[in-house]
């Protein structure tokens, strides 16, 4: 993907750059090129401040991140800020080409057209390599034990980021990271902090633990219940374990953690779905951190 770039609209949708393009949808495509969509405004905004070191995760080498934005001819009228965006990426060797809305939809995943999409490098990290890089003490994990839907996967990183997690790991078994539902999912919180994937679990557990952290298992059967929790305990350094959305932890994940928690239900729900459950266990150690400091 690194023919000259030129200044003419991309018309045509059956073009080889743009068939290439398309084909970053699929796994295998990603992993022979090293390539991953970031489709939409918000990503594509997080991807570029990315690769303009505007946002300092470790992960995101800075001139390393983004290898082409594709643009409409509206971008810049409802998005003038991405749009200084991508020129400043230009400047900076990133191609940045304009497409039509017919190109745009053949490149995208997604099922609604999109004003831009960035081709992004996949980082090359290990677990090992990742938890090594975390400055200072760590003191918030979400760990993803074989979450294969990539709506959830994508929200339980966005809710991790918010809630100022310092890493998310994919267990092996998990859905790939990469996947544009994921990205999407994410809404550009994927560039923000950073992400182990293809772990192992004991080894992943060993390492956080390693660095201080308790692991704690979201389960609903758990005889702690969040709303009524050991005194201390959320305050504490924390790796958070959620389990498959069908299944739930493993016996053997389970065994991993200190306490098994349980997300309290006060209606008649038979259930939390894994990213709401996540959302809520990751804000409930948050809070219980931050009024431990202030």
């Amino acid at each position: 993907m690194n023919e000259r770039p030129d200044q003419d609209v991309m018309t045509n949708p059956r073009a080889d750059r743009v068939r290439r393009v398309a084909r970053l949808a699929g796994r295998s495509s990603r992993q022979r090129e090293g390539l991953f969509l970031a489709e939409g405004p918000q990503p594509a905004r997080e991807a570029l401040r990315a690769h303009l070191g505007l946002l300092g995760s470790p992960q995101w080498a800075p001139g390393d991140v983004v290898e082409a934005v594709y643009v409409s001819t509206r971008l810049a009228d409802r998005h003038p800020d991405l749009t200084a965006l991508a020129a400043e990426a230009a400047r900076a060797g990133v191609q940045v080409r304009q497409a039509s809305d017919e190109v745009l939809t053949a490149m995208s995943d997604a099922v609604t057209g999109q004003d831009v999409l960035a081709v992004c490098r996949i980082p090359e990290s290990s677990a090992e390599s990742v938890l090594a890089g975390l400055t200072g003490q760590p003191r918030l994990a979400a760990v993803l034990c074989r979450v294969q839907d990539p709506g959830n996967a994508g929200t339980i990183l966005r809710a991790a980021d918010a809630a100022g997690a310092d890493v998310v790991v994919f267990t092996a078994g998990s859905v790939d990271l990469f996947n544009p539902k994921v990205v999407r999912s994410t809404a550009g919180s994927l560039f923000h902090l950073p992400v182990v994937t293809g772990a192992d679990l004991p080894a992943a557990g060993a390492l956080l633990s390693g660095r201080g952290l308790q692991l704690l298992a979201a389960d609903g059967y758990g005889t702690v219940v969040l709303d009524r929790p050991p005194r201390g305990l959320l305050a504490r350094p924390t790796a958070w374990l959620f389990g498959n959305e069908a299944q739930g932890l493993s016996p053997a994940e389970l065994s991993l953690a200190a306490e098994r928690v349980a997300v309290p239900l006060y209606g008649r729900a038979e259930s939390l779905n894994v990213a709401t459950a996540a959302t809520v266990c990751l804000y409930a150690s948050a809070m219980s951190q931050h009024a431990d400091r202030s």
